[in-house]
């Protein structure tokens, strides 16, 4: 580590040298020709004339200004460049002695692929493929309108969320959630969910990353970026929904409750960059469960296959600051501040019919009949504030130092009672207290080195969880609760991170590169105090390289290649070893020695950009060591146990692509699909023979769009996922199509959105899914049945027009163990 810490200091003593001497400057701002308003962040480097070789670089201030000073005499032009406008450049003007080029406003165009009949349709072409990842717009998906950020990007064609709420990217759980460029140590689906998709500008798959990211996530990497007002003075977007019960409340007790708001608000004067944002969205799910089970235990085979209701209550709030100063083009601070509160209820009503039979004759020898309330409640409140700062120097090399805290109070219960003829039989209570405290701090140096950059930085993170978990009983007869050993205790989990990486990235004539090295040294403590106090310690060292390249070719067409090294790390909640009663039919508890699971990710594609859209076909391969499954086990005759355990090995080998293409000036498509071939072996907890479970696995994500007018626009959107196999078994496919109808008013500065979401109409098998499993001892298949025909009205006020990303804080840490 003194190494380390050596090596940082002689870097910041090379930064902040002054290397060569420097006479004369250049100046000018960045402009959007259209908007006629400053452009911030442009890309801005200096060139010599007589070769073009780059001098220097920096990005333009929240004005678009930006400044070179320090210049040798000579003759200079300057190339500005920014994400969805075309390249723009200088004239070549001559810098003198003490001589100051003020080159005023250089305007940028947007991009025609971003741009397409505006005039007639307003409609934009809403991709670009770079040589790491894909953007996407999130306006061009009407259907995710009042949802969430999970309902944005679903529809990317490496994405898919099943019945379940579980997000896969190229069929992969795992993969990192960045909210504008900062990493989320948090499970995805709960990050993303607290994220009003009104607020979402940009969705960005990172499917090769470089080694400058965190290493996390088997699936690779997305990036969400959300919406701020571009030219100084105030801009506002408001946004509330409500939306009517499903036609088939599958007989829930109560009625399903939706509605929600959100508003953000950009203040942008001089030096200052003010953006607050608030929401809450209330968004309850009705459904039903219908699922078959069996054990074996001796001789004895016993049957409970169970019927009733499975829905969700559910709702979440919060609000997130932001502020950032610049004082010149060189500086920029910017703090952030986010609390929110996050609940579900979910409530398992299930009758239960229970046979036990002789395995050998089929003979009956006892039969029962119950009924079970479960109520299963989680909840957290989330505060996290973070602080960042970055300095450019005359050489144009950037010095970026960042700091997140967070501290998550996240708690819960399950009340489960089996009723028989009236009276109840067992009454459990299972509550928890888990707080979460967080930290991130890291430091980064990007350095401009002949045609390309060189960056290298260190990071720590640190996440502490303190756990207490209190399980009581109450057998029929008894007049109170009593607390039961086996699933009651502490858990306390530290986990520490240290990282340093290198990357080199740059571009020759039609060739863009990208190399670097990560090295890691992760240590987990995880201390239990239960029947039995126990410690267990991981420490690990590990290297995760990157490499990607792109080559232009002259007709539109690109060709590019990536391969990269990533860890899915476990989490506290896959690792506590104190059992859990879910429902009257399941035990869930994690394993202390899971270990993480380590990939090799391989992708060669090929994109091409044409006049009416953009096309992108991708082949790929993952390699995964210690897969991560969770199993079931007998753990006696009517409850399994489901925990989480390690496999041998897993690997996928697929193919995607991807379309945006405009049909005709008043109708444009977009298509994405993912098909692979899925193989997973290895041994599964106590059972003697070594699974393997493998098949083809494909989704579907397609969207078109009708404008039949300036103001009116139709459009339709279908998510369709496959069959999948488990190391235990299957998941059934997943359907689930929507229809918009959008009309803008005032200049299209109001909006009126009416959805109807997973169209079933009593014909499709719409958002419902079967999950099955089995072993020598057990089987267990369950159908979860979830609302369709869903009407909902969405009204949104955009004063401004918010573009461009806002940099709100979000959760880093807390949301992962809810």
């Amino acid at each position: 580590m003194k190494k380390i810490y050596l090596l940082l200091a002689c870097v910041l003593v090379l930064l902040t040298g002054e290397l060569i001497a420097q006479t004369g400057s250049v100046k000018g701002v960045a402009f959007d020709k259209m908007a006629e308003s400053p452009l911030a962040f442009v890309s801005v480097s200096l060139h010599l004339a007589k070769d073009s070789s780059l001098v220097n670089g920096q990005l333009s201030g929240s004005d678009g200004s930006f400044l070179f000073d320090k210049v040798k005499p000579g003759d200079y032009f300057v190339r500005l460049q920014f994400l969805g406008y075309e390249t723009a450049e200088s004239s070549r003007q001559m810098v003198g002695d003490k001589q100051v080029v003020d080159l005023s406003r250089i305007a940028l165009k947007l991009n025609p692929q971003f741009l397409n009949e505006v005039q007639v349709t307003g409609r934009q072409l809403q991709s670009v493929n770079k040589i790491d990842k894909q953007v996407y717009r999130a306006e061009q998906f009407e259907a995710a309108k009042g949802g969430t950020a999970i309902d944005v990007i679903r529809n990317m064609p490496s994405v898919s969320v099943d019945g379940q709420g579980q997000i896969t990217m190229r069929g992969a759980q795992g993969f990192l959630v960045l909210v504008n460029g900062k990493p989320v140590q948090t499970d995805a689906a709960t990050v993303l969910s607290q994220l009003p998709a009104n607020q979402v500008e940009n969705v960005e798959l990172i499917t090769s990353p470089s080694a400058k990211y965190d290493p996390d996530g088997r699936g690779g990497i997305i990036n969400v970026t959300v919406k701020k007002g571009v030219a100084d003075g105030f801009a506002l977007i408001a946004n509330i929904q409500g939306g009517t019960p499903s036609s088939n409340d599958y007989g829930n007790a109560e009625r399903q409750q939706r509605y929600g708001a959100d508003v953000t608000a950009n203040f942008r004067k001089g030096k200052w960059d003010i953006s607050a944002s608030a929401n809450y969205l209330r968004n309850d799910n009705a459904g039903l469960r219908d699922g078959d089970v069996f054990t074996i235990i001796g001789g004895r085979k016993t049957s409970f296959p169970s019927y009733g209701e499975r829905s969700f209550d559910k709702y979440n709030y919060g609000g997130r600051f932001n502020v950032i100063f610049t004082p010149n083009t060189r500086n920029q601070l910017s703090a952030g501040f986010f609390a929110g509160h996050k609940f579900q209820d979910r409530i398992a009503d299930i009758d239960y019919d229970n046979v036990t039979t002789e395995v050998g004759t089929g003979t009956v020898i006892g039969r029962h009949r119950y009924f079970n309330a479960n109520l299963q409640n989680k909840q957290g409140d989330f505060l996290l504030g973070n602080l960042d700062y970055s300095h450019t120097f005359s050489s144009g090399t950037k010095l970026s130092f960042s700091t997140l805290y967070e501290h998550a109070g996240l708690n819960g219960s399950t009340l489960n009672r089996n009723i028989a003829a009236g009276d109840t039989t067992q009454n459990t209570v299972s509550t928890y207290r888990n707080p979460l405290d967080g930290f991130r701090g890291k430091i980064d140096a990007a350095i401009p080195i002949g045609q390309g950059t060189l960056e290298s930085g260190y990071q720590y993170r640190l996440d502490i969880q303190d756990g207490q978990f209190l399980y009581s009983v109450k057998e029929i007869g008894e007049t109170g609760f009593s607390t039961a050993p086996e699933f009651t205790g502490d858990v306390k989990a530290i986990n520490q991170i240290h990282s340093v990486y290198t990357q080199y990235s740059g571009k020759v004539a039609r060739l863009e590169y990208s190399g670097g090295l990560r090295y890691e040294y992760a240590n987990r403590d995880l201390d239990v105090h239960s029947i039995n106090d126990d410690r267990y310690l991981l420490a690990l060292h590990n290297f995760f390289p990157s490499a990607s390249a792109l080559y232009n070719f002259d007709d539109g067409w690109k060709v590019k290649a990536g391969v990269s090294r990533r860890v899915q790390r476990t989490s506290n909640f896959e690792l506590n070893p104190i059992p859990e009663r879910e429902h009257s039919e399941t035990l869930e508890q994690g394993d202390v020695n899971l270990l993480p699971e380590f990939i090799y990710l391989a992708e060669l594609g090929i994109i091409n950009e044409f006049k009416q859209g953009s096309f992108f076909a991708t082949a790929y391969f993952q390699d995964i060591k210690n897969p991560i499954q969770r199993v079931n086990s007998v753990f006696a005759d009517t409850i399994l146990n489901r925990v989480f355990t390690n496999a041998n090995r897993a690997s996928r080998i697929g193919f995607e692509f991807g379309t945006n293409y405009t049909l005709a000036k008043w109708a444009q498509l977009y298509l994405g699909a993912n098909v692979y071939h899925s193989r997973t072996t290895g041994i599964v907890l106590d059972y003697v023979e070594t699974r393997e479970n493998q098949a083809w696995v494909y989704s579907i994500n397609g969207n078109v769009n009708f404008q039949l007018t300036r103001q009116f626009s139709i459009q339709g959107n279908v998510n369709y996922l496959s069959a999948r196999p488990t190391v235990q078994g299957e998941d059934s496919r997943f359907l689930s199509p929507n229809l918009s109808l959008k009309h803008t008013f005032m200049d299209g500065a109001l909006t009126a959105l009416v959805q109807w979401q997973n169209i079933g109409m009593g014909i499709l098998p719409s958002n419902e899914q079967r999950i099955t499993t089995w072993a020598p001892d057990f089987y267990t298949t369950t159908n979860y049945i979830y609302e369709t025909d869903v009407i909902m009205l969405n009204l949104s006020f955009n004063l401004n027009r918010l573009t461009r990303q806002i940099k709100l804080p979000a959760s880093e840490f807390g949301e992962k163990e809810f």
